[in-house]
């Protein structure tokens, strides 16, 4: 009599330096940023990534590199717009934010990270300011009364 056992694979987990040739054999730019970071790009789309407890996490959302800042995505209910960290803003094309949703999507899987269905739908922005809800996420907004 003959048994069969079906073994599964053990799950791998790879150290942060075989991530990062992951992302280089694919074609991402992966160097050194201030702070303990290591900034992956590919075009003008780029994200910080920082090593906490041998796992690599994005520091804020995808973006597109303007100067040597990365510039987040903002809606502002009119427009979608690229706004850095001082300050400076951009409208957004069309083809930016294909390419940023492109790139936000090969770098999860280069990382082996899930990918979530409602951010595989399209771009996700980082901020939103609508202008019936301005100042939102500034905290509380000054009320009409006060």
């Amino acid at each position: 009599m003959e048994f069969m056992f079906f073994r599964r694979e053990k799950p791998s987990n790879p150290s942060v330096s075989q991530r990062l040739d992951a992302l280089r054999q694919v074609g991402f730019t992966v160097t050194s940023a201030p702070g303990g970071m290591v900034r992956v790009s590919r075009g003008d789309c780029a994200v910080d990534l920082k090593d906490t407890d041998g796992t690599l996490r994005r520091e804020g959302r995808a973006g597109i590199v303007m100067g040597s800042e990365i510039g987040s995505l903002v809606d502002g209910g009119f427009q979608k717009f690229f706004r850095t960290p001082n300050g400076k803003q951009t409208p957004a094309l069309a083809e930016e934010l294909k390419a940023l949703h492109d790139f936000e999507e090969d770098v999860k899987e280069a990382l082996g990270q899930e990918s979530l269905y409602n951010e595989s739908l399209g771009t996700v922005s980082t901020f939103y300011l609508y202008d019936r809800v301005q100042n939102r996420d500034a905290g509380v907004p000054k009320r009409v009364w006060e």
